[in-house]
């Protein structure tokens, strides 16, 4: 039995302490806005915040996040995070948005640590988080307006 601490509520789950994080989020807790995309820790779908940090969820395991803080798009709020999310809106960065809860917690971990990243920021960043749709200029658009409105 794991305790799961998930957008801070613990979740007692009964899993194998080598079942990726991304199954017990989705399968054991119901939230399935962290997405399944390759399985490799290659596409970013799976992107949570584990400690604050951005981590693949998929190639995470229950044994590794047993106690820590968990983030999913489900439960990420703040300033950054509604900035971020505004802009997504307003600026139509998704087509699918398949990927998208994966890119909006590295960009909201981008962010927060940089409120002006450089486009060399912003690609080193955000690597790693593939888009089916190639929307990649608006996505650095808008983590490039997200910042401007940051700053102001």
């Amino acid at each position: 039995m794991a305790r799961l601490n998930i957008n801070g509520t613990v979740h007692e789950v009964d899993a194998p302490g080598d079942m990726p994080l991304l199954w017990a989020i989705r399968d054991l807790v119901g939230l399935t806005g962290t997405k399944f995309g390759c399985g490799l820790a290659q596409c970013g779908a799976c992107t949570i915040h584990l400690d604050g940090e951005p981590v693949r969820s998929c190639q995470t395991f229950v044994e590794d996040a047993d106690g820590a803080k968990i983030t999913t798009i489900e439960g990420l709020n703040g300033h950054v995070t509604e900035t971020v999310r505004a802009v997504w809106t307003e600026m139509d960065v998704p087509q699918c948005g398949y990927c998208q809860s994966g890119q909006i917690l590295a960009t909201v971990a981008l962010l927060t640590e940089n409120r002006n990243p450089t486009d060399e920021d912003i690609d080193a960043s955000m690597s790693g988080n593939l888009c089916r749709c190639a929307t990649y200029h608006r996505i650095r658009a808008g983590i490039h307006e997200a910042a401007k409105r940051l700053e102001a």
